[in-house]
């Protein structure tokens, strides 16, 4: 198979070929389709998660594609099932992380990982994908969609007649805003330094929205919201936005972020607000269950889902990988889509 791994933090990946163990217990061998890209993973490129005792490693949590072969105990999938890929852990078996082979290295791998044009994968990191949901689209389902709308579907459980922002447009983030939209949220406000992704955000449904490089944002909101928003979804992976999402909350008001700042960063904020009733809560994947949420979810979204296929107008072949996570860093595109090469329908085991 062809995969793209990190031989050691801070490098460009490699782009090889690697050979497939057997399948074991609890093992599902997936056709990868196309992959989407994480910000979560340029910070594990950097380095910015803390040591990285797997060195060297695949990666990617998110993907769409196809069962080709499953282990003993599998009976979730079977092969030819169309499955959506995801690091959120679902029903059915647990299973070791592969060992792949490469020109004689051993190249580890987690319960998921997406940057090949196969994978092992475990049964519990694999969900069926709907039948009128496309395979590109799929891939956001699972990580940006899930966490996105699991946090306000159920974390946050916004009322109709309540006031929430959304601080980071990117991939979770729009996909709360569109998520909000739906549920009927009175004030939805999106703030980004992009005014691009404002303006994507304003054909989601936004409300109000606001560049904060041009504007105090704390004072802003408070005009707008008459003293603060009901709730706050932070979604920009920075301490900074994170501290500024809970100014922006009136008494009594839930900040929820998903974003991994890197290790060893703190988060200050002042205790008398805490005090007023403010909350804050670290959501892990929105609290998705991908078999019981994925299809509710979709449920939901599914005739909005045109305003989210811009995120997605990027697209690499496999082999142009570090390209894509260029573009991601420098804020050139909101999720780059990797779309793997099967132009024979090959063969899995090299």
């Amino acid at each position: 198979m062809k995969a793209a791994y990190l031989q050691d933090v801070g490098q460009e990946l490699v782009v090889g070929r690697l050979v497939v163990p057997r399948l074991v217990r609890g093992q599902v061998l997936v056709k990868i389709l196309y992959s989407g890209i994480c910000r979560s993973q340029l910070m594990e490129i950097r380095g910015g998660r803390g040591p990285d005792p797997w060195l060297p490693h695949l990666l990617g949590h998110e993907a769409s594609g196809v069962v080709t072969d499953v282990g003993p105990g599998v009976t979730k999938v079977f092969p030819g099932d169309a499955v959506i890929l995801s690091w959120i852990k679902g029903e059915g078996l647990e299973a070791p992380g592969p060992q792949y082979e490469c020109d004689g290295e051993v190249i580890n791998s987690g319960g998921v990982t997406t940057f090949s044009n196969y994978s092992i994968v475990a049964e519990n990191r694999v969900t069926l994908k709907p039948s009128d949901l496309p395979f590109d689209m799929a891939v956001l389902f699972g990580c940006a969609i899930s966490t996105g709308a699991g946090m306000l579907l159920n974390e946050i459980q916004p009322q109709r007649n309540s006031s929430l922002v959304i601080l980071g447009l990117g991939g979770v983030g729009m996909s709360a805003l569109l998520t909000a939209v739906v549920m009927g949220v009175e004030q939805v406000i999106a703030i980004d330094i992009s005014d691009e992704k404002l303006e994507f955000a304003r054909r989601c449904g936004a409300h109000q929205t606001l560049n904060s490089q041009s504007a105090n944002a704390i004072e802003w909101v408070q005009d707008i919201t008459d003293g603060g928003v009901d709730y706050c979804v932070e979604s920009a992976g920075l301490t900074d936005t994170i501290e500024l999402g809970f100014e922006l909350l009136r008494d009594g008001g839930t900040l929820v972020f998903a974003s991994h700042p890197p290790d060893g960063e703190l988060i200050e904020l002042l205790p008398h607000g805490l005090i007023r009733g403010k909350r804050i809560i670290g959501s892990w994947g929105g609290a998705c269950q991908p078999d019981r949420d994925l299809p509710r979810i979709y449920e939901l979204v599914k005739d909005r889902m045109k305003f989210l296929q811009p995120l997605l107008t990027h697209r690499y072949p496999l082999e142009d990988i570090n390209l894509a996570l260029a573009d991601l860093a420098a804020g050139r595109v909101f999720r780059p889509l990797v779309v793997m090469d099967h132009p024979d329908n090959g063969d899995s085991s090299s």
